[in-house]
C-alpha cells in the first residue's frame, strides 16, 4: 500500500471511529463494527483499527476483508496472541487466531477472557 492510499485509508478509519460516538448513528454502526486494539509482533507497537464483526456469546468472527491488501490480522496466525476490542461501550480482552480457509478467505476469531 502506498503512502497516498495509506493516508485515505486512516482517514476513512478515523471518521468511523468518530461515527461510533454520534448519539443515533453510533449506536447502529456499533452493533456490528468494533475497533481493535493489538500490539504489532515485529514492531511491538500498539495499533488500533476499526473492523466488522458478527458475536455469538463469547467469540467474535471478524472477517477481513481484502485480507492480502492488509496486514494486521497476520499479528493472530499460528497461536494467535491477546487482542482488545470495544464492546457495547465497554473494553474487552480476548485471545484471537487468524486462520485462511482453503478459497483464500481470512477470519479471525476471538475467545473474549471473562468479564
Amino acid at each position: 500500500m502506498g503512502p497516498r492510499t495509506r493516508r485515505v485509508v486512516d482517514r476513512v478509519n478515523s471518521a468511523v471511529v468518530a461515527l461510533r460516538s454520534a448519539p443515533l448513528l453510533g449506536r447502529l454502526l456499533s452493533r456490528g463494527l468494533t475497533v481493535v486494539t493489538y500490539t504489532g509482533r515485529r514492531s511491538g507497537r500498539t495499533f488500533s483499527t476499526p473492523v466488522g464483526y458478527r458475536r455469538t456469546g463469547e467469540t467474535i468472527t471478524i472477517k477481513v476483508m481484502m485480507a492480502d491488501s492488509k496486514n494486521w490480522w497476520r499479528n493472530f496466525l499460528g497461536d494467535g496472541a491477546p487482542i482488545a476490542l470495544q464492546l457495547d461501550g465497554v473494553n474487552r480482552t480476548g485471545h484471537a487466531v487468524a486462520r485462511r480457509d482453503g478459497q483464500g478467505r481470512v477470519s479471525v476469531t476471538v475467545q473474549l477472557h471473562q468479564a
